[in-house]
């Protein structure tokens, strides 16, 4: 093993106690297997044997790395969770940090603890894409793995589980949607480069069909995507919209002629939008609004393409939380401003007719079929929620000045 003795006391004092008391606790605990600076962070590999219950047919053996803030060990930092593509592993995934422009989504703020995690080593059972052998709502085994992996960091690094984040590229952007979109008890946010593929999203989500009877899943992380219309991976982005749209899950979406890239210079040549939303600054704990039908939205490119023009849905609007009681929310809604998402390529509006609903209430837990009073500005009416307990407020007209929507029992 090798240590940078200037940073093992740090390393030494912040864990080991923690280490201790969860080892005790746990029967599965990854061993370190290294530990050295890269690339100016603290970095810790871990390997493991599988759990029985994740289900592989045959036992093995996996490795993730841990990266800590570029400050040193802290508690209640951020984690930010990255799936390599299929040309990569975890340890090469971790090396592309060292170079601007290469694969930059698996990057991560240097505040932030980042977990690296391989799928490569067992290839014929483990790619991210999650769905050779493990078709439709069911988790595979490598999906459990990853639930397990992560909760182990979230301990034992005492990371602040209401910001979580998953991100990756290519493979490692379709198994972000496919396995963050099915835990937001996990994952404040997730984003998506070049995604190869949406049916690992569309089956762990069951979007082609009706959820299992009796599953209600945890309202999902917040969601940016973009991909390329001219990448052929990028195809049934369509139906993967539209259906999250019908679900009523906010997905931030953009498109662009930048293929199956990973450099982001490059992509902001096609699309300047896709770094404005600061999605890592999402919170798990606090409501967030769903817009849908927005009249900002551009033309989806997807079957035919023949429309090759940049485009986004919601990349406009912006959102903070006020109130969150049992018997009122209140959540203001604006459109970022020109400083706030500067580009060379969009013109920004100034005004969006949108319809909203919201998720990840904490404190207000809306029954199916109950009536509230909304209100938003000069404008106030009542609403039903749906069989399961969302309302949809229509029409709502967002500008650049802050209004603020309230639900609330009050009749």
């Amino acid at each position: 093993m090798i240590m940078n003795t200037s940073r093992l006391g740090a390393f030494i004092v912040a864990c080991v106690p923690f280490f201790l008391t969860t080892a005790l606790a746990q029967e599965w605990t990854p061993g370190l297997e290294k530990a050295e600076e890269f690339n100016e962070r603290w970095t810790e590999w871990y390997s493991h044997e599988s759990k029985p219950e994740w289900g592989y047919e045959t036992p093995q053996k996996d490795t993730f790395i841990v990266v800590s803030p570029k400050s040193g060990a802290r508690k209640n930092a951020p984690l930010y969770v990255v799936l390599h593509s299929a040309g990569h592993n975890v340890q090469t995934a971790l090396n592309c940090t060292k170079t601007v422009g290469n694969h930059d989504i698996y990057r991560s703020p240097d505040d932030f603890y980042a977990l690296y995690l391989d799928c490569a080593a067992h290839r014929e059972v483990d790619w991210w894409w999650g769905i050779q052998k493990t078709k439709g709502y069911e988790l595979a085994p490598v999906e459990k793995r990853l639930v397990d992996s992560i909760q182990w960091v979230i301990n034992r690094y005492q990371i602040d589980a209401n910001r979580v984040y998953c991100c990756g590229n290519s493979m490692g952007g379709s198994g972000t949607l496919g396995f963050g979109l099915r835990h937001g008890d996990i994952f404040a946010a997730i984003k998506a480069n070049v995604p190869a593929g949406v049916e690992h999203a569309t089956a762990r989500l069951s979007l082609d069909a009706q959820l299992p009877e009796g599953v209600q899943l945890p309202d999902p992380p917040v969601c940016v995507d973009y991909s390329g219309q001219n990448d052929k991976w990028s195809n049934g982005h369509d139906f993967f919209y539209k259906a999250m749209a019908q679900r009523r899950y906010l997905v931030i979406g953009l498109w662009g002629n930048f293929g199956h890239g990973n450099n982001h210079n490059a992509i902001k040549e096609h699309n300047d939008l896709i770094d404005a939303f600061d999605w890592t600054s999402v919170v798990k704990n606090a409501a967030y609004p769903v817009f849908l039908n927005a009249s900002t939205d551009d033309t989806l490119p997807w079957p035919s393409c023949v429309d090759t023009s940049p485009g986004q849905i919601n990349a406009w609007f912006r959102w903070e939380n006020k109130l969150d009681t049992p018997e009122k929310v209140a959540i203001s809604l604006r459109l970022a401003s020109e400083e706030e998402s500067p580009t060379k390529i969009f013109e920004a509006p100034k005004e969006s007719t949108v319809d909203v609903s919201l998720r990840r209430l904490q404190q207000m837990k809306i029954a199916p079929g109950e009536t509230l009073r909304w209100s938003f500005g000069d404008a106030s009416g009542l609403v039903k929620a749906d069989a399961s307990g969302l309302v949809l407020v229509p029409r709502l007209k967002i500008t650049l000045q802050p209004t603020t929507l309230t639900l609330s029992r009050e009749q």
